[in-house]
């Protein structure tokens, strides 16, 4: 993008270095082998681990880099630049682990993080449940106190990472006459009897993504798996969710970008009717509105970038930022398949991979209409 950005230091864009190396020489060519097993290998989340790039924002006491979200903000923006398809890296690293960070003991930092930060812990959150969809304070599935343990029963689906995970942040309630008020976050390692993954879920896009549903049979944790004080977890879920939408936003713009670069590059080169799709004004009118929502979508973006690596966004700034890159990489993708033709509905071009791919992006983090609710409360 020809745009001025000043939103990153050299620290992050040493960073997007090698975050862009690793990606090229350890993802890439594992992605067929991704998409036919329906999941990452643990060798390359270990390998993602010994080069700094999980947890960039968990304290190094911790094993972290101790970094800020710039730097989670330059390694997702290269995950998605690069092509690579259903690496979830940032469930792990930047809407899991930070849970931990925020509102986890001491103890339970030292005991859980530096496993986390080398990859050997892989993490999922699961919160949404079958029929409850965005609806937080809706789940059903309970902890109750049996002396010095939890007692979780329940089910959750769509989880991110469901399939490779050993430890899961569950969303419980325990208090379930409390509504909202009696939410609480209970850490369950994957091992313990009566934690059951379901299927692996065949989705539109993102096959190497492992997508399960989750079962919980009277399974068992201690009590100081407890994150942070209990019946207190809806309130910790709405202040994390604004990184997780706003993380969202900031690869969909990154590839956005990406996809206009290549959409450039093709239709310079194909021709059809003796001249190449580029000589028609129609493509270069579509183009010029598809670069202007990317200009606006990298200037908004950006702006939220800096206001959240200073702490500093809002809920509703997060909702707007996911709101507006969300929509617009979708319309946009439209646009940009038409442009290729029937090429643009083969999967060899990375046009077609990303409509299968980021449609999802509308969806998960709270839908569009959610992200609007939330806006308008604020009007």
């Amino acid at each position: 993008m020809d745009i001025q950005r000043n939103v990153f230091r050299e620290d992050h864009e040493m960073l997007r270095e090698t975050a862009r190396r690793f990606f090229e020489r350890e993802c890439l060519p594992r992605q067929a082998q991704w998409d036919a097993d329906g999941r990452t290998d643990r060798e390359t989340w270990l390998k993602a681990g010994r080069e700094g790039l999980l947890c960039v924002t968990v304290p190094e006491e911790y094993g972290g880099g101790g970094g800020d979200f710039g730097h989670s903000a330059v390694l997702a923006e290269e995950l998605h630049r690069s092509g690579v398809s259903g690496f979830s890296l940032s469930v792990h690293s930047d809407i899991t682990a930070p849970y931990i960070v925020r509102f986890g003991s001491d103890e339970q930092k030292k005991r859980w993080l530096p496993g986390i930060c080398r990859g050997e812990t892989i993490m999922a959150i699961a919160m949404t449940e079958p029929g409850t969809g965005s609806d937080l304070k809706s789940v059903r599935t309970t902890a109750v106190r049996d002396g010095n343990e939890w007692v979780i029963n329940g089910s959750k689906t769509f989880i991110s990472n469901g399939l490779n995970c050993d430890m899961v942040l569950v969303a419980c309630k325990t208090d379930p006459s409390a509504g909202a008020k009696g939410v609480s976050l209970i850490m369950v390692e994957t091992g313990r009897p009566g934690f059951r993954r379901g299927r692996k879920l065949e989705k539109v896009g993102q096959p190497a993504a492992d997508t399960t549903e989750m079962f919980f049979d009277n399974v068992r944790v201690p009590l100081d798996n407890l994150l942070g004080e209990e019946n207190k977890g809806f309130a910790y879920l709405m202040q994390e969710l604004a990184q997780e939408r706003l993380i969202i936003a900031v690869y969909c713009t990154a590839k956005l970008e990406r996809l206009l670069e290549q959409t450039i590059a093709y239709v310079k080169e194909r021709k059809v009717f003796g001249q190449t799709v580029w000589d028609f004004q129609n493509t270069k009118f579509k183009l010029a509105d598809i670069k202007t929502q990317a200009v606006a979508a990298r200037t908004l973006v950006d702006h939220y970038i800096a206001e959240h690596t200073r702490r500093r966004i809002t809920v509703q700034e997060a909702a707007i930022a996911k709101l507006f890159a969300t929509e617009t990489l979708w319309k946009c993708i439209d646009e940009m398949v038409q442009l290729h033709g029937g090429y643009g509905y083969m999967l060899e071009y990375p046009i077609a991979r990303a409509f299968c791919d980021y449609r999802i992006a509308r969806v998960f983090g709270g839908t569009s209409e959610v992200q609007r609710d939330l806006i308008s409360r604020r009007l």
